[in-house]
């Protein structure tokens, strides 16, 4: 019964210190991956540790830098697209997605919505999923993620 306590514990100080370390980590402002976003005023990605936080992205076709035609299921299928470009740039695809959060522009999308989500995220990341009015670009939908890196 002592050994088995004295394993506990190790795991514990064990979890403790990776927990500090993690802590102790700098967050790293990464440059955007799309020309035309470097100089925004925000990062596509904010590295802490092996953890990344993503900036929402929408619909957007960065080529042509408008919406994609054909309504929720077309927006969703690009905003997806557009987190794992992001996520490649950085060594990652979506597997490594932990947690999404999603804004639609209205809940009436949200079946629709979700039929696109489910394919794309089998392993089914935590997710927070409201409704707001007046997103960038007039979108129907914008996608948030944090990702894990494992090395």
């Amino acid at each position: 019964m002592r050994n088995y306590k004295i394993i506990i514990f190790i795991c514990f100080l064990t979890f403790v210190a990776e927990l500090m370390a993690q802590q102790e980590q700098a967050p790293i402002f990464h440059e955007s991956h799309v020309e035309r976003k470097k100089d925004a005023p925000f990062s596509d990605a904010v590295q802490v540790g092996n953890l990344f936080y993503l900036s929402g992205q929408i619909g957007i076709d960065n080529k042509t830098r408008t919406i994609v035609s054909g309504g929720i299921v077309a927006e969703t299928k690009q905003t997806i697209k557009n987190i794992q470009e992001v996520l490649l740039h950085h060594g990652m695809n979506l597997n490594n997605v932990v947690k999404c959060t999603v804004i639609l522009n209205s809940m009436a999308d949200f079946a629709t919505f979700n039929e696109v989500y489910s394919n794309y995220f089998p392993q089914k990341p935590a997710r927070t999923t409201f409704a707001a009015s007046g997103l960038a670009m007039d979108a129907k939908i914008e996608i948030e993620v944090v990702a894990v890196k494992n090395d």
